[in-house]
Parts: C-alpha cells; structure tokens; sequence
C-alpha cells in the first residue's frame, strides 16, 4: 500500500514538474520588451513566427502544448502586444486569448487634406491608409453625425492619442468624434455661440488663421481681424483659401492671377467664410478664434523683415503701405510665386 502511495505521489511530483517546464517555466527569449503585431485571422504558427524575427522561445514545442491544452487557436485574440522577457507560456497565452493589449500613442499634426491624414495614420493602426481614405470618401459614414466632405477635417484636432492597434477605419473615426464632442464642452460651446459661430465655423476660421500666422501669440489678434471683417461684411481675403482653392501649398506670393480662380474657397471673390477649413485646425488656432482679440483693426500685412509678425491696419491707405513694402522685399529676395 505505502508504495502505491508513494508512486502516486511520485507521479504527482513529476506531473507538476512537466507542467512547469510546459506551462510556468519563463520561455521568451528576447533582450528587453518588444511589441507583436498579431494581426486579425492570424493563427498560432503565425505568432510564433513572428516572435523569431525578435528572438524568438526557448521552446517552441512547449509553447505549441501550453497553446493546444488552452485551446488558443480558437481565441487568438488580434491586437498589439508589449511583450516581457521571460514570460512563460501560460503567460503569454492568458495576454493573447484576453486581449491583453498595450495601446499605441498615434500622433499626427500639420495635416491639410483627409488623404494627408489617412496617410499619417495608416500604419499607426491596423487599418492601412486605403481603407481610411475610403471611409473618409463615403459621406454617408459620417453625414448624420452633421459633417460634410468639406467640414469633416475639423473633426481631426491634432494631438497624440491613445489608440489599441486593431483600430479599423470606422473605430478610428468614432474614436474621434469622442474626443471632438469632449474637445467642444460647454464652455467653447458658449464662447463659439457668443460669436455667432458654430464650431465647424470657428475651426474653419482657425484653419485659416494657422495656415497664416507662424507666431502663436499673434494668432488671437489676427482672429479679431478676421471676425471684424466677418461682422462688417468683408471678404476675408485669406491667402491660405487661394492655395487650398488651387490644390498647390508651394505658393510663396500669391498673384493677382490666383485670385481669379472661381472657387468656393476663394474669399477674395466670396465673402464669408469658405465651405470648410483649409486644414486640421490646431487647438491654438481655435482658442485664438474663441479667445480672439477685441480691436478694430481691418488689415494686417507680413513684416519686410520675414520675422513672421504683422502690421496691423485700421485704414486700406495703411495698409497698402505696409504690403507694399513687403511686396518689395519680396521682390528683392526674387520670390516671383
């Protein structure tokens, strides 16, 4: 009877020592942490493949054990993964049946058009630059949300986020419309309100105003400008809507020929503002707007000493002064367009 019990508990001793070697025993042989894209439908093999390019298991066939007893296959879970040094197979098969995902910091900024950004993105999560042009192409995704081809872009305020890698198209978008309804809280909602704006307007004026100034604290008074001539009725005569009107950023001088294109955009022709912003608007452009500057200037031209500041003028016969001594030494330094 003794030896019976002594080969039971002999035979328990070694069971538990497999399951350790099998299960518990540290198995990942990389140098510090290292991120693993699993992406969706991948398969067990395909991880493991994608672990040899980082360094790859001690064992391979006990991991495949600890993944076939826990029935992995069947809940593979897709996402990004940060994975440890010495984690064991039972480990790592708990973070990949769980979703144990690290979220990926997604960063984008100086973005112009949805197809820059789709660009930006793709890549940053799982969902490639194509599917997210095509969803920002296909208004039907987004027009009972109250955006329009044109007006979508002020959705995208850039910044860094927080996003889990298996992101498609469609969560991407709904992500950010969270954070543009919390960006837009009560209070700039008053404040936009106060200006006769709603926020799309106030980020169309802040995409002008950040393709315009390159000084941030210049920016609320060059928003005041801007909502003077908004009041009294005047052509904004934004240069930023001219080049998004022509499709070319490259334009140094706007020229009299460029602001005879026939475009909505062009607010030398049209007054008000232009149908959507010209660029994702920056939070300091629509705090400039929000917060902007209360004054009666009319006008403001570029320094001739390319510092990036302005002139401000309350009379046209001011102002053509100032421009024309920038228009000089813009000739001077033989910038023709």
């Amino acid at each position: 009877m003794i030896y019976l019990l002594v080969a039971a508990f002999t035979g328990m001793v070694a069971a538990a020592f497999i399951t350790w070697i099998v299960a518990l025993r540290p198995n990942l042989d990389i140098d510090g942490n290292v991120r693993i894209f699993v992406p969706a439908g991948s398969s067990v093999d395909d991880f493991i493949d994608t672990l040899r390019s980082a360094g790859g298991l001690k064992s391979e066939r006990t991991f495949l054990i600890t993944s076939r007893l826990k029935l992995l296959n069947r809940s593979l879970k897709p996402g990004s993964y940060l994975l440890e040094p010495g984690l064991s197979n039972n480990r790592m098969v708990n973070i990949l049946r769980s979703g144990q995902q690290t979220p990926m910091r997604v960063t984008f900024n100086n973005i112009r058009t949805l197809d820059d950004l789709a660009g930006r993105i793709g890549g940053q999560i799982e969902a490639d630059s194509a599917s997210l042009a095509q969803f920002f192409h296909e208004e039907n995704n987004y027009s009972a949300d109250g955006f329009t081809p044109e007006t979508l872009i002020s959705l995208f305020i850039p910044d860094t986020y927080e996003f889990y890698w298996n992101t498609d198209a469609e969560g991407f978008y709904r992500r950010m419309l969270r954070e543009f309804r919390s960006y837009w809280n009560k209070d700039r909602m008053a404040a936009a309100e106060d200006l006769g704006l709603s926020p799309v307007d106030v980020s169309t004026l802040a995409s002008i105003i950040d393709d315009e100034v390159a000084k941030n604290d210049e920016k609320p008074r060059i928003a005041g400008v801007y909502l003077n001539r908004l009041r009294l009725g005047i052509p904004l005569q934004a240069c930023p809507t001219i080049k998004f009107a022509l499709n070319d950023f490259t334009i140094r001088r706007v020229l009299y020929e460029h602001l005879e294109t026939d475009s909505p955009y062009n607010t030398y022709k049209y007054r008000g503002l232009p149908p959507g912003p010209v660029r994702c608007p920056t939070k300091s452009g629509i705090e400039a707007v929000l917060k902007a500057e209360k004054h009666d200037y009319l006008y403001f031209a570029a320094r001739a000493d390319f510092s990036g500041y302005h002139h401000f003028s309350r009379t046209l016969a001011e102002h053509n002064r100032y421009a024309n001594a920038y228009q000089r030494e813009l000739d001077k330094r033989k910038i023709y367009e």
